[in-house]
């Protein structure tokens, strides 16, 4: 009797490894402790650097500059830098960048959820 074990795996792990592939692409759009918060808050509007760095407690500059251009190479963030003494920096978000919002809203209500839901253990215990 055929063994069909060895041809319905590999083609099992094939598209496995094709999902893992698609989840690690997408994920390493978002990799860095930081960059999640710089999408937010230039979701709300342009920024300056040190503004950012105001805004992103913990974050070093060192750190701040590197997931910014990382940012700006994948195409979510737009850095505009005007030609004054001493020059002006700007960062804003991309239209691409932009269709993050309802993932921005769900992680927030889903947080708020978890949160409350917490409080309710928290009482009950």
């Amino acid at each position: 009797m055929p063994d069909h074990t060895d041809d319905t795996c590999t083609a099992h792990a094939d598209r496995v490894e094709e999902g893992h592939a698609e989840i690690r692409a997408a994920f390493s759009a978002f990799a860095g402790k930081w960059k999640l918060e710089i999408l937010w808050l230039l979701s709300r509007r342009l920024h300056r650097f040190n503004e950012l760095k105001r805004a992103i407690p913990g974050v070093t500059q060192h750190m701040l500059t590197q997931q910014l251009r990382e940012l700006e190479a994948d195409g979510m963030v737009r850095r505009t830098v005007y030609p004054e003494i001493p020059p002006r920096v700007e960062y804003e978000i991309t239209e691409d960048a932009r269709r993050l919002r309802p993932v921005f809203e769900a992680i927030f209500a889903w947080s708020r959820q978890r949160g409350a839901a917490g409080r309710d253990t928290d009482a009950a215990a």
